[in-house]
């Protein structure tokens, strides 16, 4: 289910992948009604259990939504619209700039 909130003049858009069967978190920032930039946030299988022993998607975006919601603003606050995944891996977590990767994955 996607949520809609509001930061300065920017309205964020964010919610599930629809259908995903890895974990993916999707952040649409909008100014104006125009797009600005997407963000996500990826969890590799093997690191789920970092946030969730059962790896329940809607549990671990309940969990650490505020957090995520920190590196939106802090995004916004440094003028940073490129398109960014936050990467989270078993050893830690990376930040990647989607523009960089050879594939991409469709926000929808």
């Amino acid at each position: 289910m996607e949520e809609t909130w509001t930061y300065k003049n920017f309205e964020i858009k964010e919610g599930l992948k629809p259908g995903s069967n890895m974990f993916r978190y999707f952040f649409r920032v909008f100014e104006d009604g125009r797009k600005k930039c997407n963000c996500c946030v990826w969890i590799v299988d093997d690191a789920l259990d970092r946030f969730d022993p059962a790896g329940n998607f809607n549990a671990i975006a309940a969990s650490q939504k505020a957090s995520w919601h920190g590196w939106i603003r802090e995004k916004i606050d440094a003028g940073d619209f490129r398109d960014r995944a936050l990467k989270y891996e078993k050893t830690g977590e990376t930040e990647i700039d989607l523009s960089e990767m050879k594939t991409h994955v469709k926000v929808e």
